[in-house]
């Protein structure tokens, strides 16, 4: 067996960039975002992001967040300058709402949901919804 050569020329070490997962550039701009003295431009972003991404992938990026309504932007001159009106669990958030609206049955979805959350997950779930440890409604 014959190993190949990596991006950085040298044999069996491949030197590629990791892939990112799915929502976690979402997440690192929205975070950028977050962090900003006040709305800013797409190329603040990508200063404070770093790494080989181009400006192109960061407008993507504040487009579909903008989809999202996880942030908003507002024309200033010749560009756009953008602000966080979500945080990454608000994203999260969405993302799961998401995938719910997109079922036809959702009540067995949101059912098998719950049965698989952990004991301290199913604590807290009650506690938000304001019901009692038994699982009966006052």
């Amino acid at each position: 067996m014959r190993e190949q050569a990596g991006a950085d020329g040298v044999d069996g070490v491949d030197e590629r960039p990791r892939r990112r997962g799915q929502g976690e550039l979402e997440a690192q701009v929205l975070a950028v975002l977050r962090q900003a003295p006040g709305p800013v431009n797409a190329g603040w972003v990508l200063d404070r992001l770093g790494g080989d991404l181009a400006y192109t992938t960061v407008m993507t990026i504040l487009t579909r967040l903008q989809a999202k309504r996880a942030v908003t932007r507002e024309r200033v001159g010749r560009f756009f300058e953008w602000c966080a009106t979500s945080d990454e669990a608000g994203l999260a958030a969405l993302r799961m709402r998401r995938v719910l609206d997109a079922e036809s049955d959702r009540e067995a979805v949101l059912a098998r949901f719950v049965t698989t959350l952990s004991p301290d997950d199913e604590r807290l779930l009650r506690d938000l919804l304001g019901l009692p440890e038994d699982g009966t409604e006052d």
